[in-house]
């Protein structure tokens, strides 16, 4: 069980970074081409919190 756990956060931290970049940089492309919605929403940023739909 123990491996689980640690394998489980081993790999979560990473994908969470990654999804985190990867819809920054949406937000900050889609911005740089005149959609400001991202950047309204406030999800052009690297906190993954404000990238979870309510």
């Amino acid at each position: 069980m123990e491996n689980v756990i640690q394998a489980i956060a081993v790999y979560a931290i990473p994908v969470l970074f990654a999804i985190t970049v990867h819809e920054a940089s949406h937000g900050y492309v889609a911005r740089m081409f005149g959609d400001n919605t991202a950047y309204v929403l406030g999800r052009v940023t690297l906190n993954p919190i404000k990238h979870i739909d309510p």
